[in-house]
């Protein structure tokens, strides 16, 4: 306790550069393997599988099942709540009412996820689907009952136990990769693949529940605290309107692509988002493992707390660009050789749409600082800016530019929405260490330090 407080009351004391060997360091950089394992594995399995899957639908299919999915994602986030960061938190503060948290987020998402497809429901009977179509979106939302078990993913992502959720995932994985396999070989419908997306989600709970038992835990609907519930809400709902907020703008670009063009330019517009996005398992990974570590840093000095994130910012941005540059550069023959001439439409998609991964890849990390300083807020004011530009550039520029103005849209929407803390002064500074990773200030330093200390001592 004494060297706690002295800390606190000295924090120029404080060693801000990553001590390799320490415990800390050790435990989190363990976590982050065993998360970056995981998503690498489940990157290349299902990268793999997609391919497959996306060559034998062809483009007019494998639009009409990615539409599917992007209209289910359209209202995915009432199932969510708002609760994942918020309950982690509360986990890492709390440990010990670990019970009464579970119980009554699990209660939460079971309701969530019902109010959703009742939701999906009504909009698909008051709009003008096509029965074949609304089948398709009803068998992919039905996930959403499922997903209320990632509630365990929580409590080991809080006890940075992440190798336990990485067994589970990854078990899901396979099974459902072997069965997307199995129907391409066999030549199934297109509704057989929309069933294997709620499937995966279905055998993730059933594992996410096997593991909890194994620690003699168990979620149970009876440890649910009203008061609680109403605490954890009141914190969220800014969440929910944000998340809400990113469905629409990460999925509306498809829904408007099918409805003012056609299913097969979202075919070719979702093959190349499939390419991007697979990359943005690397922040989530990320912030995952370390938020934690971000949680704890903010008690020690504020100083320690602004290095790690100021480190954090530095990593994404510097991976986003890496991977922006060459994918960019060769972004025809990468689109023919994965997926072939047929969804040569989509390479100038896949070279736009690309560098939004920089803007994402920092939000995500700045989200993390939102929600710990419980600026939820905040977080819902930048989404909401980003979901209106992004619809209405969509609306503006499909039309004009087809499926190249929905790149353009989402690559300037994702920017702004990122750079929006600007106009607080609570995350003015957040701004001002975004933009010293992107234009790699903070690595120049680190280059010149040593040069700068040698000048010093002669």
């Amino acid at each position: 306790m004494r060297e706690k407080q002295s800390l606190n009351d000295n924090p120029q004391n404080i060693d801000t550069k990553i001590n390799f060997s320490s415990n800390s360091f050790k435990k989190y950089f363990v976590n982050t393997s065993w998360l970056f394992t995981e998503k690498i594995f489940r990157l290349l399995l299902s990268f793999i599988v997609t391919v497959l899957v996306i060559r034998y639908l062809g483009p007019e299919e494998f639009g009409l099942l990615s539409y599917a999915i992007s209209f289910y994602g359209l209202f995915s986030a009432f199932s969510i709540l708002g609760l994942e960061s918020i309950t982690i938190r509360e986990l890492v503060k709390n440990p010990n009412r670990k019970d009464e948290l579970l119980g009554s987020v699990f209660l939460l998402r079971l309701v969530g996820g019902g109010v959703t497809i009742i939701i999906i429901g009504l909009t698909l009977y008051l709009s003008n689907e096509t029965p074949s179509t609304s089948l398709l979106i009803i068998i992919v939302s039905t996930s959403v009952i499922f997903q209320s078990f990632n509630v365990i993913d929580y409590y080991f992502r809080a006890e940075v136990k992440a190798k336990y959720s990485v067994y589970v995932q990854s078990s899901s994985v396979i099974i459902t990769s072997l069965i997307k396999l199995l129907l391409v070989i066999l030549k199934a419908p297109l509704i057989y693949f929309a069933g294997v997306f709620s499937a995966e989600f279905v055998f993730a709970a059933i594992g996410f529940i096997f593991v909890y038992n194994r620690f003699d835990l168990k979620i149970s609907i009876g440890k649910f605290r009203t008061d609680l519930a109403r605490k954890l809400l009141k914190d969220s709902w800014p969440l929910i309107l944000s998340s809400v907020m990113v469905s629409i703008y990460a999925k509306v670009d498809q829904v408007m692509i099918k409805n003012i063009l056609n299913t097969e330019q979202v075919g070719y517009y979702a093959s190349a988002v499939k390419l991007c996005e697979a990359w943005y398992f690397i922040p989530i990974a990320l912030t995952n493992s370390l938020f934690p570590a971000i949680v704890n840093a903010k008690q020690v000095s504020k100083e320690f707390y602004n290095n790690r994130m100021q480190k954090l910012y530095d990593i994404l941005a510097w991976m986003a660009i890496a991977i922006a540059v060459p994918i960019s550069f060769f972004s025809k023959e990468i689109i023919n050789i994965i997926f072939g001439i047929e969804f040569q439409s989509g390479a100038i998609v896949l070279a736009i749409y690309i560098w939004g991964g920089v803007a994402v890849f920092l939000g995500v990390a700045s989200n993390q600082y939102l929600i710990n300083e419980n600026f939820t807020k905040l977080s819902f004011l930048r989404t909401f800016i980003g979901m209106i530009i992004n619809v209405g550039l969509n609306f503006l520029l499909i039309p004009i530019y087809g499926i190249i103005g929905a790149a353009i849209a989402t690559l300037i929407s994702y920017s702004i929405a990122t750079i929006s803390l600007i106009f607080s002064k609570r995350s003015f500074h957040q701004v001002a260490m975004i933009l010293k990773s992107i234009f790699f200030i903070t690595l120049l330093q680190y280059l010149l330090n040593p040069w700068q200390s040698r000048l010093g001592k002669k």
